[in-house]
């Protein structure tokens, strides 16, 4: 088995949207207007392109949340309700898909990742961020049922929506190429290449004591698990390019 190289770790959430925000800058097209699919929009769109003209098409299953971005948010040029497992886009439509913690929830990531593959133009760029199944995190949420997911939303980080229609946590999966050596394989079969991976090292939840407990409490499942997962870290984030 292939042994991976050690994780580069980011120090802030403000050097990854950086990272991601540069490399996107470059993919500017003939015509100037960069074509960027958000895969999974959510409610908020995290990063700042005002430098480029760019169009935002962003795609959810869910209408609540896709409402939110329609009518308060307000920040998408094209929205469309559906599932990214059966959703049809033209190939080699889009400059950049921009996909954050979205993959962890779809029974069937690979093919979703196989279809964006085919919705890229050669040499567009593929963001994919994703919770490391193999930090201690990501270890818990694989085990505990999405009831304990709401729960701790809820009441430990002290998110009053959680669990709400248009609101986290959603259901988990964690398909096989939702990790690390998942991700490297994928990029292998499909002819992309890795120009970023990073694992955050800033992301701590709770606030104050709880803070201290929960991060004891990594610690200590880290240690219990001899090395196997990381305490470092909790998320992972790569900049993927399709061939030319």
């Amino acid at each position: 088995m292939k042994r991976l190289s050690p994780l580069e770790l980011s120090s802030s959430l403000e050097q990854e949207v950086q990272v991601i925000e540069h490399c996107i800058k470059q993919q500017v097209p003939e015509d100037g207007i960069i074509k960027i699919l958000e895969a999974g929009c959510g409610q908020r769109w995290a990063l700042r392109l005002d430098e480029i003209e760019y169009f935002l098409t962003g795609i959810d299953s869910d209408p609540h949340a896709l409402d939110i971005r329609k009518n308060i948010m307000k920040d998408l040029d094209e929205a469309v309700v559906g599932d990214l497992r059966t959703v049809m886009f033209d190939p080699e439509k889009f400059d950049v898909i921009y996909n954050s913690f979205v993959l962890e929830h779809i029974d069937g990531a690979e093919g979703v990742l196989q279809s964006f593959v085919r919705w890229l133009r050669p040499g567009g760029l593929m963001v994919i961020r994703i919770p490391d199944p193999e930090s201690v995190q990501g270890f818990i949420t694989r085990i505990t049922p999405h009831w304990f997911h709401v729960f701790y939303y809820r009441h430990i980080l002290k998110k009053k929506n959680a669990g709400l229609p248009g609101y986290v946590p959603y259901r988990t999966y964690y398909d096989a190429v939702v990790s690390r050596r998942g991700l490297h394989r994928f990029c292998e079969e499909n002819n992309l290449a890795i120009k970023a991976e990073l694992g955050d090292a800033y992301w701590r939840p709770g606030h104050g004591s709880m803070q201290v407990a929960i991060d004891l409490f990594k610690r200590a499942v880290a240690i219990l698990s001899f090395g196997k997962l990381s305490e470092r870290h909790t998320n992972l984030l790569y900049i993927l390019q399709r061939d030319k």
